[in-house]
């Protein structure tokens, strides 16, 4: 049995955060979410929204006491610059838990021009170091939980199995003497967004080795799925699908692109191996790291927060079948490796009792079924990843891939309206 705690979602009326703050509500604890409402503002900026239908915090927060009896709070901060706001806010719950997933989290929106570089930057460390400062000047205890992603590690294509964090390495001195450290796993990042985390990680590990702030840091893979056993319990709970080009993860754009009828677009030779986790499991994960904080020894905890890992090419392919739908290869936007292995260790969450969900294990369909449910609301235009990692990628990227996606467009719109 978990002893019951004060926990603070900052993000959490995200993808991530919604979810979570849910499942740990359901849990017994005590829930508060902050969150600035800044992905609902990137959705009308960008002419998408969620496949799914989402209601409006009040709504969602009223549905949740209604269906479960519990009452979760709310704060509208923006944690990245009201830091008074954040202390009084601390100062007044003083959580037991602290979860971060107030940052930017999509790779293609922080490369898609200078505005949105700019704001994943000043976003993402300023919330992170705003949080750490407050947490050191109040004289707080909250044990932090940040999620992070295993995209800092980068996708070298080596075959090296990424451990929890650290890499033990020897370093030679004089008179032949060889002195053992153990160092930070050296990052790789490969956008503006995976940069950030990156740099998350020398906050995380200053705030640690000099205030003594526990933290656990969750590195963690690409989230598929859309719902959990919380938001499935009304259809005002639902959480996001986001299948755009910014913001789509692969998975849930192959799946949206099968329910409409589209071909299924692989990027480049689709050889790019990914680490992926179902959004059942982050959040039986954030719990699992709830109800485990480290000591306050000065170090991070850092745990790889991940299932299993597949090529892209062959997730299009699993789809395909399902599905029935084609596949195509088009070029890629971003500046990485055609081919890449991953090997992870997840050793911790497997040892705390994780029992992972796959993607053989037949939730992919109900995630089909979800998209061909809402695919009356699918906006074909929004599709194309036209976010390019180089200039000198887009002129003809960008022309040839909406070109791809503008063909046919009111036929596949009339297949999708059938379909819903």
């Amino acid at each position: 049995m978990q002893a019951m705690k004060k926990v603070l979602v900052i993000g959490g009326d995200g993808f991530c955060g919604w979810p979570t703050a849910l499942h740990l509500s359901e849990l017994g604890h005590e829930v508060t979410i902050a969150d600035n409402l800044s992905r609902r503002a990137i959705d009308a900026e960008l002419g998408a929204e969620s496949l799914t239908p989402i209601e409006t915090m009040e709504t969602r927060i009223a549905a949740w006491k209604e269906v479960s009896g519990k009452t979760i709070g709310f704060a509208q901060i923006d944690v990245a610059k009201d830091v008074i706001a954040l202390r009084s806010l601390l100062e007044e719950m003083r959580p037991d838990t602290v979860i971060h997933f107030g940052e930017q989290r999509a790779a293609p929106y922080s490369m898609k021009g200078l505005k949105q570089k700019l704001y994943t930057v000043d976003n993402n460390i300023s919330a992170t170091h705003n949080l750490l400062a407050v947490i050191s000047e109040t004289g707080i205890d909250p044990h932090v939980v940040h999620l992070g992603t295993m995209g800092v590690y980068g996708y070298d294509g080596d075959g090296l199995t990424i451990p929890e964090g650290y890499l033990t390495v020897f370093v030679p001195g004089e008179d032949n003497q060889m002195f053992k450290r153990d160092i930070l796993y050296p990052t790789n990042p490969g956008s503006v967004y995976h940069m950030t985390k990156s740099m998350d990680q020398l906050l995380l590990q200053f705030y640690a080795k000099n205030d003594m702030i526990r933290v656990t840091d969750l590195h963690q893979g690409i989230v598929w799925g859309t719902q959990t056993e919380e938001t499935r319990r009304d259809v005002r709970l639902i959480n996001r699908f986001d299948y755009d080009g910014d913001y789509g993860t692969v998975l849930n754009r192959f799946l949206m692109q099968a329910a409409v009828g589209h071909p299924l677009t692989v990027h480049g030779t689709g050889g790019q191996t990914r680490a992926f986790i179902h959004i059942q499991d982050t959040v039986r994960c954030v719990a699992l790291a709830v109800a485990n904080p480290p000591e306050q020894n000065g170090k991070v905890k850092i745990l790889n927060q991940m299932t299993e890992t597949h090529r892209v090419r062959d997730l299009a392919n699993l789809i395909g079948r399902i599905a029935d739908a084609e596949v195509a290869l088009v070029d890629n936007p971003r500046k990485e490796a055609a081919e890449n292995d991953l090997r992870v260790s997840n050793a911790t969450f497997l040892d705390l009792g994780l029992k992972p969900i796959t993607l053989a294990e037949g939730l992919l369909e109900e995630t089909v079924e979800i998209a061909t449910k809402y695919a009356h609301r699918y906006k074909p235009e929004t599709v194309a990843c036209v976010s390019t990692w180089t200039d000198q990628q887009k002129p003809g990227f960008v022309r040839d891939e909406l070109h791809s996606f503008s063909q046919n467009t009111a036929d596949r719109t009339a297949t999708a309206e059938t379909r819903g």
